[in-house]
């Protein structure tokens, strides 16, 4: 279930730059060592124990923001034989894993909940990751350490089969499950194992099954992800992938102003004509380099991933790979005792700087965790193919009419669905959305509601308070176009509902011309922070409007000249209709009720074809026929004639047949 010829392409690498990075990485079997060493579960002095346990463990339990160590034990010492049955619970391998993980995290949970309010703490950070270290401290030859980032990258840089969600509870089976199939591998590789041998010392586990080496090849692994680039070699220089940390001042310019695939120069020479600051590092960079793009103050944050390109003797150029949905803040990456010597710190000027493997793989971590974003739905659903006869056994809509909207859609790429209640706007368009994906991609395609307080701050990006002042925010679909921009050969679908009660001009700002087909991919200064920013070509937007809504008579001119407006009418005639029909026969006469409704309706001058009922009233087979006419309908009778009682009367009476 991967790719064996870049596993031995990957080991060869990694033994070939095994003995130097042995002095960075041999606290792993020095911490495994010192837990094995100290454990005792039956110990009488748990907490003393358990703190000489994990006391060689650093960074494996604890980092920037993120302190189970510190946690586990705080809750060890308040509360010693509720931890020491976490930890007993956890360690018996009569119990399924993932019932165990789930049972160390729920107390947790009460432990915090216990804790929290007389020591001011809002997380415990026993995560899977803290615990599948404590189960890998435990027992090495079995385990291994999961984190996302790292799992997620050893599949990529394997070509594994192996489905990766962030969020997923399977993720840490399926790791485990990876790692083992990596680790048949390393077992047979005697070189390695004569290198490792070779390297263990008193104070180190001795790792005769290569478990905890097969721990730190995947990590070695990981680190490709992002770049898709060999890692530097200590034993070829001139071939080493070197990182750069380039600042940007959004005075001058800024990385939003880059579209993902461009290619941007910045020249060695200042606007003064002066060298840089640091000037060896332009002479240093070369093709295939990777740059971290930051901007400067106010912004202060990670925005951007880039890739050099090529470079003359007074210019470096680059391309960027990457937009950042969620930026790394500076203060972020200030707290990490780790980056405490990165040139950027420690430089008071300057505007290019040396960044090392180990500090790219920290500040890669912290990209991943922040942009990885969860999704909570399960993976064979989210994945499922689904086409445009998908959409027509769905939707009860002509294949005509589907052409039409889809075609309409991809040349203007904003359109608005709108019809009266029940014709099934909100369900067309989220499956419109997956039939031109292709599959139901739910990260893909976002769901918003206006109402009259929405914003051009919540939609956008505008300040917010924060503590005693106020935090620059980006708004939902500046995050979305980011997430579009990022992934430029597939569709993103940014769907609207009640797209008419929101002040168009307010929400949008500038962007609203942005959003016009021809002005696609060009940038726009924005409003706050002096960014530009892009509306891409692969988002579309699908807006829906209900045309029966008395209290939205006007539309925005706006609203208008921007989108393309499809007619959503009742599916009642439709062949999926009467297949579902077939299917619930028990609707066929209240059908007919409402067809002949229907058509009062588009002949009253008062009402029109736009206040017409919808078939979806009738697309619920749990629904009964006398809660659809007594809750549904006959209130939207009273509303259609509130000023006309008698022929209010005449309806409901037609109506109220059904359910005597």
């Amino acid at each position: 279930m991967l790719n064996k010829d870049k596993l031995a392409t990957l080991l060869s690498e990694y033994k070939a730059d095994f003995s130097a990075r042995w002095k960075n990485e041999n606290y792993k079997w020095v911490a495994i060592k010192t837990f094995q060493d100290n454990w005792n579960i039956d110990a009488k002095n748990f907490y003393e124990m358990l703190k000489a346990s994990l006391s060689k463990t650093g960074n494996l339990l604890a980092s920037a923001g993120f302190f189970p160590a510190k946690m586990i034990l705080l809750f060890a010492e308040k509360n010693p034989e509720q931890v020491r049955k976490m930890f007993r619970n956890l360690f018996d391998e009569s119990l399924e894993l993932t019932q165990r993980i789930e049972g160390f995290k729920k107390t947790s949970d009460k432990l915090l909940e216990k804790h929290k309010q007389n020591n001011n703490f809002a997380n415990h950070y026993q995560t899977e990751n803290t615990i599948s270290t404590y189960l890998w401290l435990h027992n090495p030859d079995k385990y291994y350490i999961y984190k996302f980032s790292e799992y997620k990258g050893v599949v990529q840089a394997l070509d594994a089969q192996y489905d990766v969600k962030k969020g997923q509870q399977d993720n840490i089976t399926s790791c485990f499950a990876l790692y083992n199939e990596v680790s048949k591998t390393i077992k047979q590789d005697t070189e390695l194992a004569e290198l490792v041998q070779k390297h263990i010392e008193a104070n180190h586990y001795k790792d005769r099954k290569l478990k905890v080496t097969t721990v730190d090849f995947c990590f070695f692994v990981s680190r490709k992800k992002d770049t898709g680039e060999p890692m530097a070699k200590t034993n070829n220089p001139s071939s080493q992938i070197n990182y750069w940390w380039l600042s940007a001042n959004p005075k001058i310019w800024n990385f939003s102003n880059i579209t993902v695939g461009a290619e941007q120069f910045y020249t060695l020479l200042n606007e003064n004509g002066n060298p840089r600051r640091i000037p060896q590092n332009f002479r240093d960079a070369q093709a295939g380099d990777i740059v971290i793009g930051y901007e400067a103050s106010p912004n202060k944050k990670i925005m951007a991933l880039c890739k050099v390109t090529r470079k003359d003797k007074d210019n470096l150029y680059f391309s960027k790979i990457k937009d950042l949905e969620t930026p790394i803040e500076y203060q972020d990456l200030k707290s990490m005792p780790e980056l405490a010597n990165l040139e950027f710190f420690r430089s008071l000027h300057g505007s290019l700087f040396k960044v090392t493997a180990e500090e790219y793989n920290i500040i890669m971590d912290l990209i991943d965790e922040a942009n990885a974003k969860p999704n909570l739905l399960n993976a064979a659903v989210a994945l499922t193919k689904y086409t445009k006869q998908d959409f027509l056994n769905e939707v009860f809509m002509t294949e005509a009419k589907y052409d039409e909207i889809a075609e309409l859609l991809k040349v203007k790429k904003n359109i608005i669905l709108q019809g009266a209640p029940g014709v099934g706007k909100t369900f067309a368009a989220e499956r419109l959305a997956y039939s031109l994906i292709g599959k139901k991609d739910e990260s893909r395609v976002k769901f918003i509601q206006f109402h009259q307080n929405y914003s051009y701050e919540d939609f956008v990006i505008g300040y917010k308070p924060a503590g005693d002042g106020f935090e620059l925010n980006r708004g939902i679909f500046y995050d979305f176009c980011i997430k579009a921009l990022n992934d430029p050969d597939n569709d993103y679908f940014f769907v609207i509902d009640e797209i008419n009660r929101g002040n168009m001009s307010k929400i949008f700002g500038e962007l609203l011309m942005m959003i016009e087909s021809d002005y696609r991919g060009k940038p726009v200064q924005l409003a706050y922070a002096k960014d530009t920013f892009i509306v891409p070509k692969n988002l579309y937007i699908i807006g829906m409007m209900n045309t029966a809504d008395r209290s939205l008579a006007m539309i925005d001119y706006a609203l208008r000249r921007r989108f393309s407006f499809v007619k959503m009418e009742p599916g009642f005639e439709t062949a999926g209709f009467k297949k579902h029909l077939k299917k619930n026969p028990i609707f066929n006469d209240l059908a007919k009720k409402i067809i002949e409704l229907n058509e009062k309706i588009a002949n009253d001058s008062a009402l029109g074809q736009g206040f017409c009922i919808g078939h979806s009233y009738l697309c619920n087979p749990e629904s009964s026929i006398k809660s659809i006419v007594k809750y549904d309908l006959i209130p939207l009778i009273e509303e259609y004639w509130f000023d006309n009682v008698s022929v209010q009367k005449q309806h409901i009476a037609t109506l109220e047949e059904l359910i005597k």
